[in-house]
């Protein structure tokens, strides 16, 4: 497997990372937001309150 950060093969201590250095750069990106899913939702509230009024409520 290689290594997803710098394509080298990984290491059986790190994997799926080839290094320390490698699996830092991961957590560095997953904790400033590089790999954030993009939202759908709507930015103003307004148009949120007027999406969620339209649709019926969720059984219980």
């Amino acid at each position: 497997m290689a290594c997803p950060i710098c394509s080298k093969a990984s290491l059986p201590a790190y994997r799926p990372f080839c290094s320390r250095r490698c699996a830092d750069v991961d957590l560095a990106r997953w904790l400033n937001g590089s790999y954030a899913v993009p939202s759908q939702d709507p930015e103003d509230q307004e148009e949120a309150e007027t999406i969620l009024s339209r649709d019926p409520p969720l059984p219980h």
